[in-house]
């Protein structure tokens, strides 16, 4: 559990979190906005599409490679000294990819933007829970998490429409300057908390000898890859299925985006009475939604109310952080980072798997059914997180 830390009075609780979530909304607008910027920078690298998108592979990668290492390599030092050094590695990468004179430049960039991206999201959700009473500990992580659904609605639009009207760069410039903003507020709200007592890499290293943190992580992994399966495709399948004109598609995607904000700000306070009841719950939501959403493709009034449910359903990354808070026990920076990473190869299941069924000819709405075998692939790993004996399970593993 995660001890509750007073902070001094000039530093309110509101606007510690506001600092924090606003290092997620600069995450949130780079990782989705890249999706929708690939048309206009794969034409200015002169690469086709396919090519291009291994930019946002790269990307990923990052994420998946940085949160582990940087989570290890920070267990020593003070947790908002580490986030404003995160927030500039990100602005690094984002300005220097908006300079990258080419492919394999904005591919390394990439990657180096990525690095950060866990290890954040991790440390500022324990920085968060901690100054809080520990039954609204998901909350406070709803809160931050809120930083990246936000930019789903305002964020990615706004870049979009920038690298539209002034060139694909101005897209990840205008990150790097939020980064920026991220580092001061930071240094001017959130109150210092150093490193606890015996903390040390190895000892972040022992969350990986506990059962429960691995089927967690597995839960997020596949349960989470159904709703990336359709986000996607979703573009794709409003032309061709729904009939859907251009200018309906980022209304549509903004839907999506506010039902995850919604999410992640109604489901946190059933998580913090019942945690995971509420997870198996949102893994179950997700599936029903996702297959609904495969029979209402045909029409926009049908579809759009089916999106934003598919949006409630990213709630579930916000519960699964205060989970791994939970199984942890003194690894918590670690677990913490973890989860997405985790939610990383969700990123990459399940377009991966969704991408198969369109290609094998089952068409664009197939996906909502990859998405709900997913969902219930992850309510499988639930189940068996909550039949499993953790208490003994992980006594035993912290003993060795």
């Amino acid at each position: 559990m995660v001890e509750a830390i007073s902070p001094p009075r000039r530093h309110p609780v509101g606007l510690v979190h506001f600092a924090l979530a606003l290092g997620g909304f600069a995450i949130g607008t780079t990782e989705f906005a890249t999706m929708s910027l690939l048309p206009i920078f794969a034409e200015g690298l002169r690469i086709d599409a396919p090519t291009a998108g291994h930019v946002i592979s790269a990307y990923a990668l990052g994420v998946v490679v940085g949160a582990p290492l940087l989570a290890v390599g920070a267990a020593r030092f003070d947790r908002r000294t580490v986030l404003v050094v995160l927030m500039a590695l990100f602005a690094l990468g984002n300005g220097l990819s908006a300079i990258a004179p080419d492919f394999h430049s904005l591919l390394l960039f990439r990657f180096l933007s990525g690095l950060p991206h866990g290890a954040y999201f991790g440390i500022a959700s324990l920085v968060a829970a901690s100054l809080v009473p520990a039954d609204r500990r998901t909350q406070a992580v709803g809160r931050i998490m809120l930083g990246l659904t936000v930019a789903t609605i305002v964020g990615v639009p706004f870049a979009n429409w920038l690298g539209q009207a002034l060139g694909w760069r101005w897209g990840f410039g205008v990150v790097a300057v939020l980064a920026f903003a991220t580092m001061a507020m930071v240094l001017a709200f959130v109150p210092r908390q150093p490193a606890e007592a015996g903390a040390s890499p190895l000892r972040e290293l022992q969350a990986l000898r506990r059962p429960q943190v691995w089927l967690t992580l597995a839960t997020g992994a596949i349960g989470f890859g159904g709703i990336f399966a359709v986000y996607t495709y979703l573009a794709s399948t409003l032309t061709e299925v729904t009939r859907a004109s251009g200018a309906t598609v980022p209304m549509v995607l903004a839907i999506f985006g506010l039902g995850m904000t919604v999410g992640n700000l109604v489901v946190p306070r059933f998580a913090d009475r019942a945690l995971m009841p509420t997870a198996g719950l949102l893994l179950l939501w997700s599936a029903a939604s996702l297959a609904i959403y495969t029979v209402s493709a045909e029409h926009l009034w049908s579809i759009l109310p089916a999106v934003f449910a598919v949006g409630l359903g990213g709630a579930l990354g916000t519960v699964l952080q205060t989970r791994l808070m939970d199984v942890a026990q003194d690894a918590q920076g670690l677990a913490a980072a973890l989860n997405h990473s985790a939610f990383n190869t969700a990123n990459a299941l399940g377009p991966w798997l969704g991408g198969m069924a369109i290609a094998a000819g089952y068409g664009w709405t197939s996906t909502g059914w990859v998405g709900a075998a997913l969902a219930l692939g992850g309510f499988l790993f639930w189940a068996i997180s909550v039949a499993t004996p953790s208490g003994p399970v992980l006594r035993t593993a912290a003993a060795h």
